[in-house]
């Protein structure tokens, strides 16, 4: 049975939140379940992000397939985000009728101003978790770990979270080795030389 995961882009998101995770979900496609699909998609032929990188969605909002699971990036376009109709409406929609709602890092912006965090744990970049709180809803924001889940609602830390987040869904949907796999054919094996 096909599971399909659309990765929401918007102007100004940020670069890594959405090719962490897409490569995590898009490798497992291709390696463990080749009936998982994992696909862009935007409400304009093209999007800009954060630092440059221009995108071109596979689909619009409008031809996109149905989706089984949303992943929302982050960035500084969340903030104008929220207040655009089209994109809460398109992560409203479909994340109703999908079996998971994941974002990284702000991107749990959007997924409050939709109605997805009320009542939830979630998590966002450090910067960022405060301006969730101040959100209300009822969220409660989480000050540890990298990932948190919560129902059908899954949210990422800042940035390189995205990456941990998307293996844990692997390790949850298939198998733990196969996340392992994935993580081994991405030789992600974080080492960094300054420590955080």
């Amino acid at each position: 049975m096909s599971f399909n995961i659309a990765f929401v882009l918007f102007p100004d998101f940020e670069e890594l939140d959405f090719a962490g995770p897409y490569e995590v979900l898009a490798m497992t496609a291709k390696y463990i379940d080749t009936s998982w699909r994992a696909y862009s998609v935007a409400e304009t032929p093209a999007v800009r992000a954060f630092h440059g990188m221009t995108v071109v969605p596979d689909y619009t909002f409008e031809n996109a397939p149905a989706p089984d699971m949303i992943c929302v990036p982050g960035g500084f376009g969340t903030r104008p985000g929220m207040d655009h109709e089209p994109l809460v409406a398109y992560i409203r929609r479909t994340g109703r009728a999908a079996q998971y709602v994941t974002s990284v890092c702000t991107g749990a912006l959007l997924l409050h101003r939709a109605g997805f965090l009320a009542g939830k744990r979630a998590t966002t970049h450090w910067g960022a978790k405060q301006e969730l709180r101040d959100l209300g809803g009822g969220t409660k924001v989480v000050d540890a770990g990298r990932w948190v889940h919560d129902g059908n609602v899954i949210t990422a830390a800042g940035v390189s979270a995205g990456i941990d987040m998307a293996l844990y869904v692997v390790g949850m949907l298939k198998t733990p080795d196969d996340a392992r796999k994935v993580q081994n054919f991405m030789e992600y094996h974080p080492a960094p030389p300054y420590g955080g």
